[in-house]
């Protein structure tokens, strides 16, 4: 039994993107996909005194380019207004000194050409410190034939994979009787059973950035607000 999970990246997504990393065997980046502006690819949002705020990436991208193929816009100090965007609304929190190194290694440190490989390197680095042991893929590994249902049932069937999981917008698309067919168990996420944590200014919003939830509980406590307190948490 093997327990598939195939999403596009996205830029320092919200806990139930790792509540579906931590939920199976293999994860794979779908980058291969076509990019889709104004979305959560190059985007996320952090909490202020003002409400909630966007932090965006800029890039070259556009409907006609795979998320893989999009260049970040580097002639703009986007980095170093993030890391200072996330200072200053969160310094006072609990824990975001425990990540003060690691912010300055991503924003500082490092020039990002792609996207993708931004994406992909906060997704798995934070999927450490909440200590996830799934075992990461990119979907230019595998064959992908054309059709998206097609597309995912051949990831499945080549990572040897009984059972795909995907989050509930999914719906829409799947073809469950094709899965069926090809002896794959379709699976939803369930979002809608998190707890609630103490989280700075004002009403309490579930939607927002990972960071958040790691600077308000920290490495050890964020899984507690998860999946460890969920009736089926792994």
């Amino acid at each position: 039994m093997s327990k598939i999970a195939i999403l596009q990246s996205n830029y320092i997504p919200w806990k139930g993107y790792f509540h579906i990393i931590q939920s199976v065997d293999h994860f794979v980046f779908l980058d291969t996909a076509q990019y889709t502006v104004r979305d959560w690819r190059n985007r996320n949002q952090i909490k202020t005194p003002a409400g909630k705020l966007w932090l965006t990436v800029p890039t070259n991208g556009s409907q006609n380019m795979k998320i893989n193929e999009v260049k970040i816009d580097n002639s703009q100090n986007w980095a170093e207004e993030h890391l200072l965007t996330l200072e200053r609304n969160y310094s006072r929190t609990p824990f975001f000194a425990d990540f003060r190194d690691f912010l300055k290694k991503v924003f500082l440190e490092n020039t990002w050409e792609y996207l993708s490989d931004l994406n992909q390197y906060l997704i798995v680095e934070i999927s450490r410190f909440l200590e996830i042991d799934t075992e990461f893929h990119l979907s230019t590994e595998f064959i992908l034939p054309p059709g998206k249902n097609e597309k995912i049932i051949s990831i499945i069937h080549q990572l040897a994979g009984t059972e795909y999981l995907s989050g509930p917008a999914a719906k829409s698309y799947i073809d469950e009787d094709l899965f069926a067919i090809n002896d794959i168990k379709v699976s939803y996420m369930d979002y809608s059973k998190y707890p609630v944590y103490k989280q700075s200014w004002g009403d309490f919003a579930h939607d927002v950035s990972i960071f958040d939830l790691l600077f308000c509980v920290g490495k050890k406590n964020a899984a507690d607000f998860i999946w460890k307190n969920l009736p089926n948490g792994r």
